[in-house]
């Protein structure tokens, strides 16, 4: 249906009516600015979120868990699930509402035009009816005037008194104002012809071809929000494939969580290389006692086991009872204070300082081999140069080719200081082994107990009836523990577990630095064994630690306690 034909009275409603899709189309548009700027602060919401839970460590400190590492896949397919959002809001930004907004101004102007027009018709018709109504009451007033001038020539003409002069004069007049009115009819007749045909054009060529203007226009602004609203849902169905690419790929960490991955992992992250700490023994304190045949059961250890430990043992002091090394070595004991990191990770259990050299070592060879290469490839880029010397100077790349072999120097006298850790340290690891396998052995034969010279004996007697009078033994080397350890050990507040005690068969005076000085006889707890150096590092009971001779003591190791340390 056609607005010129079916609307051709209805100019100010359709000027309300176009108003109102203008007014509706901006509204549409404010919407879609809204839904857009919640898309954006959805997505930037969700960016810090993803921010607020990646690990802020370096790589080498992140876990390998798996499910951290799915965890932390989650994050980064949420983090292209937020860029999605951003993608949403830029499309609806720029294809919907940007596109709404330019729209709208057109339309505005377009309709302004068209307004405009049929305002300048309307009034060009109104000034035609105000000429034809103007011409109309003058063609009135004419014909009232000649009316009464005939009047007054048909009572002066009748009238027997009047003279000639006066009726020529009044006929005259009657014959002008009659001459008069016949102009003005014409000219109202000219006017109201001239009139209808203005009407007619107006109402049947301008109005409906400025009615067709608009409604064409008022179709095209509901053409454009049936586009815009398939706009606005395709770009949400545009990322839909890659939303879903991010779900299945949380998925696929979900899936990838390995509960027996992440237990092996634990061992490999804290495994220390040491065996578990033995059982202890049972320790007689009433063999000493009388004892008469009634009261024969007063021992709760069987007499053939009383055979094999060979009598009684020495007795540990009562102000630090076994009872507090055995909480040293529980399973579940308190944590031992953490030690700063050290550049050879001497603080660390031998099994983790193992893995962390060997990755240290790995580490720098890989840095070594790009030096090597950047080396080579300066070499041969110095030979072109002095093959042709117009494309460079050769002595500009010997700067760089000297740094390199610095850097290569420094790279290789890292590896060898590494590799000479790591030595120690799988050295230590297979002395260790030997020296319990052959502790062990002493421990299960019968009376075995070491010799202030290192040997074993079966004299019980000298367990407690050691000599006072002989020269001392010749002291070993000093000893050369590591500094760091033996600060970071020695300031701990949980100090290593007791493993046994000595006593002093000599006096010993401690003047290097690590040592500990100890009167004869003095009766010492055993921390950590001889390494084969001929140190025995030991604790009074006043809690100073250090290092003694051990020719210079009497030793009694606890059974299968001998070496074991925890470490938490």
């Amino acid at each position: 249906m056609s607005w010129g034909t079916e609307l051709w009275d209805q100019f100010e409603n359709l000027d309300k009516h176009t108003q109102w899709g203008i007014d509706f189309l901006e509204r549409y548009a404010k919407f879609v600015k809204e839904r857009l700027e919640i898309e954006q602060n959805y997505a930037k919401q969700l960016r810090n979120l993803v921010k607020k839970y990646c690990p802020k460590r370096s790589k080498d400190e992140e876990p390998r868990f798996t499910s951290c590492l799915s965890f932390y896949s989650i994050l980064n397919e949420l983090n292209d699930y937020a860029g999605q959002r951003e993608v949403v809001a830029e499309e609806m930004g720029h294809k919907v509402y940007g596109e709404l907004m330019r729209y709208s101004q057109d339309l505005k102007a377009e309709r302004k035009h068209h307004l405009q027009e049929g305002r300048k018709a309307q009034q060009y018709l109104d000034q035609c009816w105000k000429q034809m109504d103007n011409s109309k009451k003058k063609f009135e007033r004419e014909c009232r005037e000649a009316e009464k001038s005939q009047l007054s020539y048909d009572r002066l003409d009748n009238d027997i008194n009047a003279t000639k002069s006066e009726v020529e004069k009044a006929k005259s007049q009657f014959y002008l104002r009659t001459h008069m009115a016949d102009e003005s009819k014409n000219e109202y007749a000219a006017q109201l012809q001239n009139f209808n045909a203005e009407q007619w054009k107006h109402f049947n060529n301008a109005i409906p071809h400025i009615f067709k203007n608009l409604q064409a226009m008022d179709e095209r602004r509901t053409v454009k929000l049936g586009e815009t609203y398939r706009s606005f849902a395709e770009v949400e169905r545009r990322v839909v494939p890659i939303i879903s690419k991010c779900l299945e790929g949380m998925v696929s960490a979900a899936k990838a969580v390995d509960e027996r991955r992440d237990s092996s992992i634990v061992v490999e992250s804290f495994k220390s290389g040491f065996d578990p700490p033995g059982d202890f023994p049972f320790e007689d304190f009433s063999q000493n006692l009388s004892r008469t045949g009634s009261d024969g059961t007063i021992s709760a250890t069987p007499k053939g086991e009383r055979d094999r430990e060979g009598g009684p043992g020495p007795r540990p002091d009562p102000k630090h009872p076994m009872g507090k090394a055995k909480n040293k070595l529980w399973l579940f004991g308190k944590k031992p204070k953490q030690a700063p990191s050290l550049e050879d990770f001497s603080h660390l259990p031998p099994e983790q300082r193992r893995k962390r050299l060997q990755q240290r070592i790995d580490e720098l060879s890989k840095e070594l081999q790009k030096e090597v290469d950047q080396r080579d490839a300066l070499n041969k880029m110095k030979d072109v140069y002095e093959k042709n010397p117009q494309m460079g100077d050769p002595s500009s790349l010997q700067p760089k080719i000297s740094e390199t072999m610095c850097n290569m120097e420094k790279l290789r006298s890292e590896i060898h200081k590494n590799e000479s850790w790591l030595s120690e340290v799988e050295g230590k690891q297979s002395s260790r082994g030997d020296r319990r396998h052959s502790a062990d052995n002493h421990h299960h034969t019968p009376q075995g107990r070491e010799s202030p010279e290192g040997s074993y004996t079966d004299d019980t007697s000298q367990e407690h009836h050691t000599p006072h009078h002989h020269s001392s033994p010749p002291q070993p080397g000093p000893p050369n523990p590591d500094p760091h350890e033996f600060d970071d050990e020695f300031d701990d507040d949980d100090p290593l577990p007791v493993i046994g005690h000595c006593k002093a068969l000599y006096s010993f005076d401690g003047q290097n630095e690590g040592t500990l000085v100890m009167a004869e006889d003095e009766v010492l707890y055993i921390i950590e064994e001889d390494k084969g150096d001929g140190w025995t590092r030991a604790r009074k009971q006043s809690g100073e630690e250090g290092y003694v001779p051990t020719s210079y003591v009497e030793i009694t190791m606890e059974k299968n306690s001998k070496g074991a340390v925890t470490y938490i």
